[in-house]
């Protein structure tokens, strides 16, 4: 894979732990929880191995950018493996608590990336665009 390729791969994965963090943070203060390190870590480990899973079993890395695959298996197996673990390690896991997680989560991890598609496409088209001027030139 080129280098160019792995800098975007790095850049959505990073892009998605933010937002995923930022998930966690909104939730904690939106219920009062104190936003000490260790009860921010404890909300969003599980949350972060279900991303990590999804880039995984998508092999997001090849595709980082796309909506349907890796974009929307992403979001669901964050969300699922995020309440599994979850449920697993006691911790709360209400109905309404998995619909808006799966709501703001799905806004977030696929939203982004519909944000970036235009701007991907047009930097795609002018690559496209000065590839066919250097073809010409050099003919």
């Amino acid at each position: 894979m080129p280098v160019k390729s792995w800098r975007t791969a790095l850049a959505a994965f990073v892009i998605d732990v933010a937002l995923v963090t930022l998930f966690v943070l909104i939730g904690r203060r939106s219920h009062g929880e104190a936003n000490s390190v260790l009860g921010i870590l404890d909300t969003l480990w599980p949350f972060l191995v279900g991303l990590v899973v999804g880039w995984l079993v998508t092999w997001a890395w090849y595709r980082p950018l796309a909506i349907i695959w890796p974009g929307i298996p992403v979001w669901l197996m964050t969300v699922a493996v995020g309440m599994l673990i979850r449920t697993s390690a006691g911790q709360g896991v209400q109905p309404s608590f998995i619909a808006v997680a799966a709501v703001v989560l799905g806004v977030f991890l696929v939203g982004w990336r519909l944000i970036a598609l235009p701007f991907v496409r047009r930097r795609r088209t002018l690559a496209a665009a000065q590839q066919v001027a250097v073809d010409r030139a050099v003919r």
